[in-house]
Formats: structure tokens, C-alpha cells, sequence
């Protein structure tokens, strides 16, 4: 058993199947006798106190969003700098294709949104929900083809879905901001100065920069600034090299990295899947469902993904501004396209900071993200199981 279980958590699939289960376990929470202590569960109040120094009160949906979401974006930082420096993106000419593709698939998508809600301008606060793409989920999906696929595919959409989380991370930072706490500001400020101190010296002890991200991380949270783009500044200032005082190499990034994937891929992200994907379905009409944040969702995540990817993409290849991946066909580039409209985790997460409150729209813009997100993947996946069967 023990085997059998390992097995499943080392295959790149296992965890956007873990994220599936999680969702529907948490729609079957939320949609019957359970759905009570479903939300009951959610709003539980949880309070941080030190002293009469410190205090932060929040329900646990949001000690999840805010809280282990930045460990998830730490995540993300530590992998960007990683492929940036050392990997697939080090070299100027395989950043230029999956770089204007992940344009492509967030102008392209947002427009579609703002067409749909144009002169509403609580709606448009939602304009960037369509523009995500979960990198776990996307992979997940294309590693179900196996060795069908070729690898430098799956290098393509990995890349292409790092750049659209750098997007969406600059974009929480510059739309999704509150009212800026001056004091605060001050105070995180000289967290980040102490992080690149830290940085310049060379200093290895991840225990270090843990203590002064997570009281960075306080200090974000009071800003006003969305908290878990501490996780990206502390990923930034970790160091991805080093030689220890037995002058042997080490990478506190690797290491940082190697310890927390694990927790990402099977605690944090079916933790946030669970307690926002529990849509309330049974009060849900098609009526209800024909408004325009829905429809800008669904369409911008279905259609705005894919063309958006794709016609850059093609566009760039025909200008000779880059060129296709060796050994991949144009029509795998588009299955790749409809794959990058699987937003799940992402969407639902830039769609917690749009709209605080989903009951204003009866849910269905969650509903929503789960439609496009569900059509994206099954249609690009077995357009790819078509054009590699072999």
C-alpha cells in the first residue's frame, strides 16, 4: 500500500487528481446536509494575538487565501528564479514563444470579460479571472498522455504557465490593492532591505529568511497590499547558490523548493480547492447563470485562452520574431492553447480579491470558472490524445 501510494504522489498527474477529488468532495459538502457545517466550517473565526503589540482576526477561508497562499506563490517565486537563472528560460530565445503566448492568453481573455461588462464597474473588477491559467492542474492533464507528448510540449506550456503567473502576480499587486497603510508600508519596506542583506551576504540558513518573510508577511497583510506576493519577494531575495564553510556547493533555493513542493501540490492547493470550490448548486438556475460576469468568465477562459495563445503565437512564428519547439506541430500548439484555459485555482483565487462576496452572484462566477475550466481541459485533452495516438 505504502508502495502503491508513493507511486501515485511522484507521478506529475496525482495532483491535479487530487485537486478534482477535493473539488467535488467539496461540492458535495456545500450541496447537501453537510453545507451547513460546510460553511460554518469556512467562517470560523481565528485569531493571532501577541500582546495587545499585534493582533489579526480573520475567518479561515481567509487565513487559507491569504496565509497558505503565499507559501504556494513561495512557491512559484523560488521556481521562476530558478528557470530564470539556471533553466528553460536562461537563454533569451526560449523565452520569446511562451512569453508572447502568455500575453496573447491574458489580453485576449480580459477583453473578452470587459466586452461582456463594459459600463458596470463593480463587474469589471473581475476583468482578470479569465486571464489565469493552474500550471498544476494544465500539467496534470497533459502528463495523463504519457510519453505521447513530446517533452519539449510540456516545457512549453511550463513556461508559458510561469509567465501567466508572473502576470497575474503583477497584476494582484496593481489592481488588487487596498488603501496603502503608511506605517505599515515603512515597516515591510525594512523587512525587504533585510532579506537582500541577508541576500549579499551570503548568508544560507533558510530558518533566517523564514523568521523576517513571515513578519514581512504581517506587515504586507496590514498594508492594505495583497499578502501573498510576500511569498514572491521572499523567493527573490533567497539565494540560489552557495558555498558552504566545507566548500561544497548547496542551494538554499533547491532545498527550500525540494521541502515545500510536496505541502504545495498536497496540502496547500486541495486545502484553497476545498474551501472555494464549494459552490452551492442547488439554488442555481440557467437564468441566473445568463449575466455577464458568467458569461465574460466562461467565454474569456474557453475561447479568450486558446485564440489568445494561439493567434500570438502563430503570429510571432509567421513574423520570425521565434519559432516553433522542435518536434512540435502547430496543432499540438493549439491543444496546448485550449489547456491554458483550465484557470481552477488561480481563477478562483483572483476571483476572491475581485469579489469579496460571491453571493452577490449567486456563485455562478465560481461556477463559472469551474465550466471553463472543465471544458478547457477536456477538450484539449483529447484533441492531444487524437493528434498523438500512436
Amino acid at each position: 500500500m505504502r508502495v502503491l501510494i508513493g507511486n501515485f504522489l511522484q507521478k506529475e498527474s496525482s495532483s491535479g487528481i487530487i485537486l478534482m477529488v477535493v473539488t467535488l468532495v467539496a461540492l458535495l459538502f456545500s450541496n447537501t446536509f453537510l453545507s451547513e457545517f460546510y460553511n460554518t466550517f469556512l467562517h470560523t473565526k481565528i485569531e493571532f494575538r501577541v500582546g495587545t503589540l499585534l493582533e489579526i482576526s480573520k475567518p479561515l477561508i481567509l487565513w487559507v487565501n491569504d496565509g497558505l497562499m503565499a507559501i504556494f506563490f513561495l512557491m512559484i517565486g523560488l521556481e521562476i528564479k530558478r528557470e530564470l537563472i539556471l533553466g528553460h528560460l536562461s537563454k533569451l530565445s526560449n523565452i520569446t514563444l511562451p512569453l508572447v503566448g502568455a500575453i496573447g492568453g491574458m489580453i485576449l481573455p480580459a477583453t473578452i470579460f470587459v466586452i461582456f461588462n463594459y459600463g458596470n464597474d463593480f463587474n469589471l473588477r473581475g476583468w482578470a479571472i479569465p486571464t489565469a491559467t493552474d500550471i498544476a492542474f494544465a500539467l496534470g492533464i497533459l502528463s495523463l498522455l504519457g510519453k505521447r507528448v513530446p517533452t519539449s510540449l510540456k516545457i512549453f506550456l511550463m513556461a508559458l504557465a510561469i509567465f501567466d503567473d508572473l502576470g497575474a502576480i503583477l497584476i494582484i499587486a496593481f489592481f488588487y490593492t487596498a488603501e496603502l497603510s503608511i506605517i505599515s508600508f515603512f515597516l515591510a519596506t525594512i523587512c525587504i532591505a533585510i532579506l537582500f542583506l541577508l541576500n549579499r551576504l551570503k548568508v544560507p540558513y533558510l530558518s533566517i529568511y523564514s523568521l523576517v518573510g513571515f513578519v514581512l508577511w504581517i506587515c504586507v497583510l496590514k498594508t492594505g497590499v495583497h499578502a501573498t506576493l510576500t511569498g514572491i519577494i521572499l523567493a527573490f531575495t533567497i539565494p540560489l547558490n552557495l558555498i558552504n564553510e566545507k566548500r561544497r556547493n548547496i542551494s538554499p533555493v533547491r532545498t527550500l523548493e525540494h521541502y515545500i513542493n510536496s505541502w504545495v501540490a498536497y496540502f496547500i492547493l486541495p486545502i484553497f480547492a476545498f474551501v472555494n470550490a464549494g459552490i452551492d448548486l442547488r439554488n442555481i438556475s440557467f437564468e441566473q447563470m445568463n449575466n455577464s460576469v458568467s458569461l465574460g468568465i466562461i467565454f474569456g477562459l474557453f475561447f479568450g485562452k486558446q485564440l489568445g495563445v494561439f493567434s500570438f503565437v502563430y503570429i510571432a512564428v509567421k513574423l520570425n520574431l521565434t519559432k516553433l519547439p522542435i518536434g512540435v506541430s502547430w496543432a499540438e500548439i493549439y491543444g496546448i492553447s485550449i489547456l491554458t484555459g483550465v484557470g481552477f485555482t488561480m481563477s478562483l483565487f483572483i476571483d476572491s480579491l475581485a469579489y469579496v462576496d460571491s453571493a452577490i452572484f449567486f456563485y455562478t462566477d465560481k461556477l463559472a470558472i469551474l465550466l471553463g475550466s472543465f471544458l478547457s481541459g477536456v477538450l484539449g485533452y483529447f484533441i492531444l490524445l487524437k493528434i498523438n495516438q500512436k
